[in-house]
């Protein structure tokens, strides 16, 4: 007999409870952003909303489900199964931040915050949880495009956003960088890193490079089998290079990366505290990745 569907509530800790677990008390909290010009009852009434939302959507899930809930810093210890509806509650981040875990189950995303939000991801109200969770398996999904990192001891990364590759501080990145379909040209170079993000990311960090730089390169859409890739800051000298410092990527195509540093990481979404661990000699290869994220539109 086949299991019933679980949903999975996937949340983050508050603000406000940031603030009281490190001050203590509601009031300490309170005086700490008073005396920086901040009233605590903003920060309370987010609060206040999130766990309405987390509320309201876990009394929507039919009766015949089970139920799970994970915070947003125990995702790398959930083991999700074929049978999850994922239910990410929060920003748009967050479904970022669940979909390297995910193995193709749906995901609803819902704006506990509209207006503050720009609500890319989580595209839905708490009210609506009620008439989608019933029929998310069977629902018409959005495949999102994600990135893939895979390191040369089996190490593998992946990411909505983007894959960012550099060093853990503020040091310089040496490393020797290659294009695949570029007839083995490859150069050294000396920069703030590599960033290589999906449409999905277009919104984002990755924009913000695109968007510095004027570029020409046209940014894909969420969907698109195409990555878009960026030297941070590379440094011109005797020994390195700068011309290989923007591109894109197609699906059977990818950016390899070969470390001259005595350790680099890569990370995906933000999330640096879960990273491929690189040193000398090592080689990563960055393109699209065959999974995607099923988000419910």
């Amino acid at each position: 007999m086949s299991l019933a569907p679980r949903a999975v509530l996937v949340h983050r800790t508050t603000e406000y409870e940031e603030l009281v677990a490190r001050h203590g008390t509601h009031g300490q909290a309170a005086f700490f952003l008073a005396s920086r010009g901040r009233d605590i009852e903003e920060v309370a009434e987010r609060h206040r909303r999130a766990h309405r939302a987390l509320a309201e959507v876990s009394a929507a899930v039919p009766l015949t489900w089970r139920q799970a809930r994970v915070e947003r810093g125990d995702l790398d210890r959930f083991l999700f199964a074929p049978e999850d509806v994922v239910v990410v509650i929060g920003q748009d981040g967050l479904v970022a931040n669940a979909a390297k875990y995910l193995t193709g189950q749906p995901v609803i995303g819902i704006d506990t915050d509209p207006g503050r939000n720009p609500g890319v991801l989580v595209r839905h109200r708490p009210a609506d949880a009620a008439k989608l969770l019933p029929h998310a398996t069977g629902t018409a999904v959005d495949a999102l495009t994600m990135v893939e990192a895979v390191a040369d001891d089996t190490q593998r990364l992946l990411a909505l956003n983007e894959i960012y590759l550099g060093t853990p501080g503020h040091q310089t990145a040496r490393y020797r960088l290659g294009l695949e379909d570029d007839g083995g040209v490859v150069e050294a170079q000396a920069s703030s890193g590599v960033l290589v993000g999906t449409g999905t990311g277009a919104t984002g960090w990755l924009r913000s490079v695109w968007q510095e730089r004027s570029s020409r390169i046209a940014l894909p859409s969420p969907t698109e089998d195409r990555l878009v890739w960026f030297v941070r800051e590379a440094w011109p000298s005797p020994a390195t290079g700068t011309t290989l410092v923007a591109g894109e990527l197609a699906d059977s195509t990818a950016l390899t990366v070969t470390v001259e540093s005595d350790r680099l990481i890569a990370f995906g979404d933000g999330i640096e505290s879960d990273a491929l661990q690189l040193t000398w000699g090592q080689t990563v290869r960055i393109g699209v990745c065959g999974q995607r994220l099923r988000l419910v539109g």
